[in-house]
């Protein structure tokens, strides 16, 4: 992936020096949100546990908390991480920016919060555990860099456009919430039943992979920055962390009524069907009946 001498973006806010503590991925072993996603087994919250599913993970009260924190702060120059972060984040504004305008709007980017151990957000406490993850409360999408590390030696999943599709998914929910789908999703969640939930969850987190998918799409006309293996590192990405695969590395045994974020051969398909169409319209996964 050709990413170097592209733009950043201004919207990425490094929090790895203040403190909050924590760290690693041995937290706790709390429950949270649809199902029994344990908060440490990263797998299941690999790809972004949306705070529709784990808006109560916070620490003590059970109500999210919002804390008080100093100025946002840049990363430091010579970062090298970070400004790959800055240059994907960049492209998702490019891409949807576009995307927004050909539909007579305008897209508000949101930021990127970059943490160590735990951190607060609108939605709760921030666990580097959790996987990255995006709280449509305060519009911001949280990483902890580790994780990338985890992606590629626990899960098997190496590359940078593997690391780039972590946070296409990731601002692919913040575009649900400028659509609207996350609000009316959230309000469906209490009129059904835990299996309808999960259901729900599912078409949430399969949507955000074609969106990821058009990322794609709409960034390599732009940059043609893709290189021999990079979608293919995207596609085994996808295979890694569906949740069939993550079932069977956890416990070898599959319960489909329990699926969150999607099968590996769904997420794979879904994330194909923006990259091939470059199209919003394709990736309604709410009215289709074969996911």
């Amino acid at each position: 992936m050709k990413w170097e001498g592209n733009r950043q973006s201004d919207n990425v806010e490094d929090r790895r020096s203040g403190g909050g503590g924590g760290g690693g991925f041995g937290i706790g072993g709390r429950s949270i949100g649809i199902g029994t996603i344990v908060i440490a087994l990263v797998a299941w919250g690999v790809f972004g546990i949306n705070p529709l599913t784990t808006i109560g993970v916070i620490s003590g009260s059970g109500q999210p908390q919002v804390q008080q924190q100093g100025p946002a702060q840049k990363p430091p120059a010579g970062d090298t991480r970070a400004a790959f972060v800055s240059t994907v984040l960049a492209s998702t504004e490019d891409a949807w920016g576009q995307i927004f305008r050909e539909g007579g709007a305008q897209y508000k980017a949101p930021r990127l919060v970059l943490f160590r151990g735990v951190t607060p957000t609108a939605c709760g406490t921030g666990q580097s555990a959790m996987g990255p993850f995006y709280c449509p409360g305060d519009q911001k999408v949280y990483l902890d860099m580790d994780f990338f590390d985890t992606l590629s030696r626990q899960l098997g999943a190496p590359g940078e456009f593997a690391q780039a599709y972590v946070i296409a998914h990731e601002v692919a929910h913040h575009v649900q919430t400028l659509l609207g789908v996350t609000q009316k999703v959230d309000a469906m969640r209490g009129r059904v039943s835990q299996s309808q939930q999960n259901a729900l969850s599912v078409r949430v987190e399969l949507q955000a992979d074609c969106f990821a998918g058009i990322w794609a799409n709409k960034s390599q006309q732009a940059k043609n920055w893709l290189e021999q293996g990079d979608i293919e590192s995207a596609m085994n990405a996808a295979a890694r962390i569906g949740d069939d695969a993550l079932q069977r590395q956890q416990s070898g045994t599959v319960r489909p009524d329990s699926f969150t974020h999607g099968s590996s051969a769904q997420r794979q398909r879904w994330f194909n069907t923006g990259l091939k169409t470059g199209s919003v319209q394709a990736c309604d996964t709410f009215n289709t009946q074969a996911l």
